[in-house]
C-alpha cells in the first residue's frame, strides 16, 4: 500500500512514523513534510491546501490511501476533490468539518443530537453580545466560532473579562474572520479530556482518551496554545466510561450528520468536561489532536494503515479496535519564544545524544530499559545542514514507558538534552495525574450521572 499524508508537524510526524510500520505499507509520501518526517517519508513539494494538485499527485503514483493531518485543508474542501477522482482519502468532507470550522454549528448538532453541552448564545453583532455577557449571572467563555488554530477560546472569570474578550474577537479581530462570529456558553468546571474514534460515516471504533495541557504556563496559567504537551492513557478513564461516551456522543453525532447529508469520515475528536457525575461536551475536532496524537501513535499497535483505509472506503468492522499497549506515554511541547504570539525563526537547534537525530527510520529514537523516546518535529526546518527553528511550536519530545511516572521522567530528561535561543515548555505536563490530584476517584463506572 502507498500512502499519502498531508502536513508538516509533529502531528503528522507521528502518523508517518506509525503508518511506516503498518505491515502492508511500501512507501509513506508526505506533503510538504519537514526534517524528521523527511526521515521516514518521502517529502511532496505541494501544499496542504493545494487540494488540486494533491490529487493530481495520488492519481499519478498510484496512492492507495491519503490521510489528512491538518483542519485547514479539510475545512476547504480536499476530502470532496479526492472523492470526485475516485480516490480514497482518510477525512470528512467540508460539510462535515464544520463540526470543527464553526463552533455554532457544531452546537446546534449536538442539540439536535442530544449530546451533553453547556449552555450557549451565537451571536454575529457586538453590542448584542455584549448586552448577553451583562445580563449573565455566572461566567462564561468566549468562542470565536471559526478556526482559530486552538487559540480562539477565552475563559472568563468576570463579566469584565468577557466583555474585554468579545471587544479582542469581535472588535480588534484577534483572530480574523474566525471572530466575526462569536459562540458564548456557560463555563463548566472540571477534568478536561480528549476523546478519539474511528468513523467511517455510520459506524465508529474508539481510539481512547489522552488529556491536553493547551494554556501556555504551569498550572494552566497563561493564554491558550495549540497545546503544549499531552499523555495517554488518563487514570480512571477506561473502557465504561469509554463506552459511555461512545454511546452518548459519538453514535448520536454521527446519526445526526448522516440525518443532515453529511456523513462524518474520518477521526472525530470530542473535547469533553467530567466534574462531578456531569459529562459534557466542550467542542468537536475532525482530525488527530496535536499534540495528543504523538504519545497515542506510541501506544498504538497493529495495522493502523488497515483501519484507517477501511473508514475512508466505508467499512469498519464495529467489533474491532485498534490494539493500544498497556504503556503510558507523555509528550512534552517545545516552544520558540513568544509563541502563541510572534516568534523569530531560523534559530539553531542543538540536541545532544542520546536524543540524536540519525539517519535511519527511528531517528531520534533510543531504548533503555523498555523506554522510548522520540523526537516529533513540528516547526524546524534545515539551513545549510543546521537544523533550525520555523514555528512557534518546534519539537514534541515524547516517551513510552511503563508507567507514567517513567514516561514522565524520560520526557523531561531528553527535552533538557535539546537547545534552542528562547525554548520554553511546560514542566508540569501530567503532574496532576501523578501527584492523584486527577478526579479519577469520582471517574469510576455507575458514579457518573448524564449532565448539561
Amino acid at each position: 500500500m502507498k500512502i499519502l499524508v498531508v502536513g508538516k508537524g509533529a502531528r503528522e510526524h507521528a502518523l508517518c512514523w506509525r503508518l511506516a510500520r503498518s505491515p502492508g505499507v511500501e512507501k509513506v509520501y508526505c506533503a510538504p513534510g519537514n526534517p524528521g518526517i523527511n526521515r521516514v517519508a518521502e517529502p511532496v513539494a505541494i501544499a496542504p491546501t493545494d487540494a488540486a494538485r494533491l490529487a493530481a499527485f495520488a492519481e499519478q503514483h498510484r496512492i492507495d490511501l491519503t490521510v489528512v493531518g491538518p483542519e485547514e485543508p479539510l475545512v476547504l474542501g480536499i476530502a470532496d476533490a479526492f472523492a470526485a477522482s475516485a480516490l480514497a482519502i482518510f477525512g470528512p468532507t467540508a460539510s462535515a468539518a464544520r463540526l470543527e470550522a464553526s463552533k455554532s454549528f457544531a452546537k446546534q448538532v449536538m442539540r439536535r443530537a442530544g449530546v451533553p453541552t453547556a449552555e450557549f448564545a451565537v451571536f454575529d453583532n457586538l453590542e448584542q453580545a455584549r448586552a448577553h455577557v451583562a445580563a449573565a449571572k455566572r461566567p462564561l467563555v468566549i468562542k470565536a466560532d471559526g478556526l482559530a488554530m486552538g487559540k480562539g477560546v477565552t475563559v472568563c472569570a468576570t463579566a469584565e473579562a468577557a466583555l474585554a474578550a468579545l471587544d479582542e474577537t469581535m472588535a480588534a479581530r484577534r483572530f480574523g474572520a474566525a471572530g466575526a462570529r462569536v459562540v458564548i456558553e456557560e463555563r463548566l468546571y472540571g477534568e478536561e479530556l480528549s476523546f478519539f474514534a474511528l468513523c467511517d460515516g455510520k459506524t465508529a471504533v474508539p481510539l481512547g482518551f489522552a488529556q491536553d495541557h493547551k494554556p501556555l504556563n504551569d498550572a494552566d496559567r497563561g493564554p491558550n496554545t495549540g497545546g503544549m504537551g499531552a499523555y495517554t492513557p488518563v487514570p480512571g478513564c477506561g473502557a465504561e466510561l469509554e463506552a459511555r461516551v461512545m454511546r452518548e456522543v459519538v453514535a448520536p453525532v454521527l446519526r445526526a450528520m448522516a440525518e443532515l447529508a453529511a456523513p462524518f469520515k474520518g477521526v472525530l475528536y470530542a473535547g469533553l468536561m467530567l466534574c462531578e457525575g456531569r459529562l459534557n461536551v466542550l467542542e468537536f475536532n475532525v482530525r488527530f489532536g496535536d499534540p495528543e496524537c504523538q504519545p497515542m501513535m506510541m501506544r498504538l499497535g497493529g495495522d493502523l494503515a488497515e483501519f484507517l483505509l477501511a473508514a475512508a472506503h466505508g467499512r469498519l468492522d464495529p467489533a474491532a479496535r485498534p490494539s493500544l499497549s498497556r504503556r503510558s506515554a507523555v509528550a512534552v511541547v517545545l516552544a520558540s519564544a513568544g509563541y502563541p504570539a510572534s516568534y523569530r525563526k531560523g534559530l539553531p537547534i542543538r540536541i545532544t545524544e542520546p536524543a540524536s537525530l540519525g539517519d535511519d527510520a527511528d531517528a531520534g529514537c533510543y531504548d533503555e530499559s523498555s523506554i522510548e523516546v522520540k523526537l516529533f518535529h513540528a516547526g524546524t526546518a534545515e539551513n545549510n545542514g543546521q537544523l533550525v527553528t520555523d514555528g512557534g511550536r518546534v519539537l514534541t519530545v515524547t516517551a513510552a514507558a511503563s508507567s507514567l511516572a517513567l514516561a514522565a521522567q524520560a520526557a523531561y530528561q531528553a527535552a533538557a538534552r535539546i537547545d534552542f535561543p528562547g525554548k520554553q515548555m511546560r514542566s508540569d505536563i501530567a503532574r496532576r495525574a501523578l501527584e492523584g490530584s486527577f478526579i479519577s476517584d469520582r471517574l469510576q463506572a455507575g458514579r457518573i450521572g448524564h449532565g448539561s
